[in-house]
Formats: structure tokens, sequence, C-alpha cells
């Protein structure tokens, strides 16, 4: 699975201002696909968002690539440059 590619069709959502893929430890799998996304001023986080971003990477991905799990957050932990800082986002999500 590669992040970037995931995080580029979910990036197309209308209501998606930030998306970060990182994969979360997961008993049964060994690690599971977790999109974390902030959303835009004007739209509405929950399930039925969550549900619409797995559907869209669905049609443009394979199953095994799709994330398993959406959470939302206000923001990202972010590096010096602006880059976000994955290895803590997926403590922060695990």
């Amino acid at each position: 699975m590669h992040p970037r590619e995931i995080e580029e069709v979910l990036t197309r959502h209308s209501a998606v201002r930030q998306v970060a893929v990182v994969g979360l430890p997961d008993d049964r799998l060994g690690e599971e696909v977790c999109a974390a996304v902030v959303v835009r001023d004007g739209f509405a986080a929950g399930p039925e968002l969550a549900a619409e971003l797995v559907a869209l990477a669905r049609e443009r991905r394979s199953a095994y690539e799709c994330p398993r799990r959406v959470e939302f957050l206000a923001s990202f932990p972010l590096g010096g440059s602006g880059k976000v800082l994955k290895r803590e986002l997926a403590v922060l999500l695990a």
C-alpha cells in the first residue's frame, strides 16, 4: 500500500481539507489502513462522510489499499516545515 496514492484519491472529495493515511496495528491483519481527515468548514464529520470516503477509495483503488478506519481530527501534528508527522499521528490514533 502506498499512502500517498490513497491520500490523492481522498483529497478529491469536496469535504476534505487535509488527509493523511497511516498503518495502525491490527491483531487479525497485522496492520490496518487508517485515514485521518481534517474536514473543510461547512462540512460535518461523521459516519456518513467516513462511508463516502471509503466508497470513493474503493472506486479507484484495490480493496486491501482502502481505509478500514476513518478518523476526523481538528488538525495534524506538523513538523517545522509544515509536513505531517505521520509517526506521531499513528501513535495518536492507535
